[in-house]
């Protein structure tokens, strides 16, 4: 959610910088960045997808699951920076979570050796944050778009030597400079020509929802990933990452089966902050009975300031009372 290709991971809107009497240690420049483009972005917003007829497939109505499996997970830069790379893993694992999302390494075979690493400490890494914005596929410079062609490509060899089964993608930057139609049309012809590698690679690219000024509505949202046509193309929904101009619920019921991953955040429209998982404005009842609709099975990302043992102990415990919704 914040903002910036790995490292430092980030993604698609600030990383929340949580106050708590916990040890905090954010380390992201995210929230440097939380202000940037804010009146832009609500602008965009208020119009999202005014008169583009999209349509949706409809999703399953199936409520209260048994068996359904939601696990845990929790990025790699949330852990406390001062450990070795198993200790990292091993107290994520203490602390309750069950996997871990990642950060692309060029060197394949320190790759591998993490991602044993993590599998052996019983939190493997499921994904891995690319993001984008440093040279998004939305840029009218053949150079940029040659940069970020190669740091996907990177990312999605990396995502297969650390057992990942997904890249986080920003998929376009809307701006002055850079037009809507522009950064659809261009977005979708850029990402192309990476589907023939994630599937020889077998890893999905997710694209996420962020705070690009694009893909504002869960309906453009589903269609932008229906005319991919490829399995290997799907989305990340961030449940934050919507509060100030939408329902979460609301894009999981819509974007249905497209939904490949998920990450939490949480959001208070009053005060316009981050908060830690369910001190904001996020449906959280709501946000668990639509997981359940579209029969949503896999990992729960925490996207959020890092802290010690106690902080991601009770964020642990956070996570749990979602689930147990």
């Amino acid at each position: 959610m914040p903002y910036g290709i790995a490292p430092p991971l980030s993604i698609g809107g600030p990383r929340p910088t949580l106050q708590s009497s916990y040890t905090q240690q954010s380390g992201d420049r995210a929230m440097k960045d939380q202000t940037i483009k804010r009146r832009s972005f609500l602008k965009y917003a208020a119009t999202a997808a005014i008169g583009t007829g999209l349509l949706a497939c409809p999703a399953t109505t199936q409520a209260g699951r048994k068996g359904a499996k939601l696990r845990k997970a929790l990025q790699i830069g949330m852990l406390p920076q001062g450990l070795s790379d198993k200790a990292k893993f091993e107290l994520a694992g203490k602390c309750g979570f069950e996997g871990i999302e990642g950060r692309p390494m060029s060197d394949l075979k320190a790759a591998e050796k993490l991602g044993k690493l993590a599998k052996d400490a019983g939190v493997p890494i499921h994904s891995i944050v690319y993001g984008g914005w440093g040279a998004p596929f939305s840029d009218p410079n053949p150079k940029v778009i040659e940069k970020g062609l190669a740091g996907m490509e990177t990312a999605l060899r990396s995502a297969k030597a650390q057992g990942a089964e997904t890249v986080l993608l920003v998929p376009a930057i809307v701006n002055e400079n850079v037009g809507y139609g522009d950064a659809y049309k261009r977005s979708q012809e850029h990402i192309r020509k990476l589907l023939p590698l994630a599937g020889q690679l077998g890893v999905v690219i997710a694209v996420e929802n962020v705070w690009n000024n694009f893909l504002l509505s869960p309906l453009e949202f589903a269609r932008y990933v229906d005319e991919f046509d490829s399995p290997w193309l799907k989305a990340y929904f961030d449940v934050g990452n919507v509060i100030i101009y939408g329902y979460a619920q609301d894009w999981i019921r819509t974007l249905g089966k497209r939904i490949v991953k998920i990450h939490l955040k949480d959001f208070k429209r009053e005060g316009y902050e981050w908060t830690n998982l369910r001190d904001g404005d996020v449906n959280w009842k709501q946000v668990r009975r639509a997981l359940d609709e579209i029969e949503y099975n896999g990992f729960l990302t925490t996207e959020l300031g890092g802290g010690d043992e106690a902080y991601l102990k009770d964020l642990s415990k956070r996570i749990d009372k979602i689930i147990a919704m």
